[in-house]
């Protein structure tokens, strides 16, 4: 999506060639979106605290059972719809633009599989610091309580 008129006149510039250095703030900017459109669908998606929730109520509280299979058919719709939505936008979104600018293609799938790497490696990264800081918490010769409960919030995060 950010492909731009500059950046069209970059590729003319370079006469083709990857600039790799120019595009890398372009696939930061798609990782940070990708992840927000990810937490969003993984609230939606994951749904099985509810399900745990409804299945620990009592027979007597139908109202309680009602309102959560509601809240579960609710999140399964919203997910679904939105899921569709982006898909026919990104796919109406790259048959355009892959029928306009015939001669950028390969720039588009340099950058596609670029930031699908990127994906790849930030998660590591992401999920290796709260593993180091409770790692360092939980040491036998001394308690760190508030290193662990940092390494929650970046867990959360």
């Amino acid at each position: 999506m950010f492909y731009s008129d500059s950046t069209m006149h970059k590729i003319y510039l370079d006469e083709g060639s990857f600039d790799f250095t120019y595009q890398l703030p372009k696939m930061f900017y798609s990782l940070i979106i990708s992840s927000i459109l990810k937490a969003i669908l993984n609230f939606l998606g994951l749904y099985e605290e509810n399900i745990i929730a409804f299945k620990n109520i009592e027979p007597k509280n139908l109202s309680i059972k009602r309102k959560l299979l509601f809240n579960i058919k609710f999140k399964i719709s919203i997910f679904f719809i939105i899921t569709y939505i982006l898909i026919v936008f990104i796919w109406i979104y790259l048959g355009c633009f892959c029928a306009v600018y015939k001669n950028t293609q390969i720039h588009l799938l340099l950058d596609v599989s670029s930031s699908f790497c990127l994906s790849f490696i930030t998660p590591f990264f992401i999920y290796l610091i709260p593993g180091i800081f409770r790692m360092l918490s939980l040491r036998k010769k001394v308690e760190r309580p508030l290193m662990f409960k940092f390494s929650q919030l970046l867990q959360l995060l």
